[in-house]
């Protein structure tokens, strides 16, 4: 994911130095100089001090009077402007931008070459979000235009939400999908929902290709420094949908969970829908429907209801209702303690832990 490129030094030498330093060299005056080459002395002056860009035609010239080839002569004025461009971008963004980033951490992931300097990491950053300038990714992703899943105690770091989810939707773009059907996707979910009961590894790699084929990319993005969140999902384009999950918890019924109520968003929410959790009463509503159809389809409220009936407290219990519903038992003892109905100290050994080997 990094973006590839030889080593860039954080300084470059402006053509004009190397000219007058040739000029001096040879013992060739400013004045005849521009004789030589057909110029006013005013351009070569201009230069050299680094007011004027040298020019194809002019770096021509320099080849036939010095003997350097004019490739070098339009290289070095190349690397100098793009150097200015660079050190411009960096003066144009807000300050601390780039600290905000967790910038250490996509590069250990190999996702970031290491910045040689401030300017650089801001380049690198941009480059990484695919847009040309702050402002620019202040508009795609400096706002909260996905469906996020996270803890409403924890208030996560904008610069680390929209890294994390840019993770997901590079790994989104290299999952190969189906044109998005709705009616596919519903039965991949009911498929989904049987291999909660499969070792974790082997089911999400199922469960990805399950939702490709109906037009949706499942992505396992491990959370980022600054982030508490366990799902979003939003749409890459009109016919691709993206789930990606965070796995923090590192729980089989977490995972499972937050899975569900992402493909709740999937089918039943709008494209273009802005919601995060507590952020307004619309986009909570929405959480507590995604919450609700999630629990219904891992479990039916009436198996549900009659089972909690019986105040559930023995493992044997809770693994022949996850048998009689064909689900994992770690995701009926995540349900009781959500709701209270069961201590959080209570039966975590019916749930399966999550390798860390198993996130992307």
């Amino acid at each position: 994911m990094a973006t590839t490129g030889q080593y860039r030094p954080n300084y470059a030498v402006p053509p004009g130095w190397i000219l007058e330093e040739r000029l001096e060299a040879d013992g060739i005056s400013q004045a005849e100089f521009a004789r030589r080459c057909g110029r006013s002395p005013k351009l070569i002056s201009e230069i050299i001090a680094g007011k004027a860009p040298v020019e194809p035609a002019t770096a021509h010239q320099f080849e036939k009077v010095l003997g350097v080839a004019a490739g070098i002569w339009l290289g070095i004025e190349s690397d100098y402007r793009l150097h200015m461009a660079r050190q411009a971008e960096y003066a144009a963004a807000p300050a601390e931008w780039a600290k905000a980033f967790p910038v250490r951490e996509l590069v250990k992931r190999g996702c970031l070459e290491r910045p040689e300097s401030e300017a650089d990491a801001v380049s690198k950053l941009l480059a990484f979000f695919r847009v040309g300038s702050v402002d620019a990714w202040t508009a795609r992703h400096g706002r909260a235009n996905v469906a996020y899943r996270h803890s409403p105690s924890f208030k996560s770091n904008e610069a680390a939400l929209a890294t994390w989810r840019r993770l997901g939707e590079i790994e989104a773009e290299r999952q190969e999908c189906a044109d998005y059907n709705a009616s596919r996707f519903r039965r991949a979910v009911r498929q989904i929902r049987g291999l909660t009961r499969e070792p974790v590894e082997e089911a999400l790699s199922e469960a990805a290709v399950l939702c490709n084929g109906a037009g949706v990319a499942l992505a396992l993005v491990r959370p980022l420094p600054g982030t508490a969140l366990s799902g979003a999902a939003w749409w890459l384009s009109p016919r691709k949908a993206v789930i990606e999950l965070s796995a923090r918890h590192r729980s089989d019924d977490h995972l499972w969970f937050s899975f569900f109520h992402e493909a709740a968003h999937v089918l039943h929410h709008s494209k273009k829908a802005v919601f995060v959790d507590g952020a307004n009463g619309g986009a909570a509503s929405l959480e507590t429907e995604a919450d609700e159809w999630a629990s219904d389809t891992l479990i039916p409220r009436r198996a549900w209801e009659r089972f909690v009936a019986t105040t559930p407290r023995r493992a044997d219990t809770v693994r022949a209702f996850a048998d009689e519903q064909g689900i994992a038992p770690g995701i009926v003892v995540g349900m009781l303690q959500h709701r209270g109905l069961l201590p959080w100290t209570h039966l975590n050994g019916l749930k399966i832990g999550l390798a860390r080997k198993s996130e992307a």
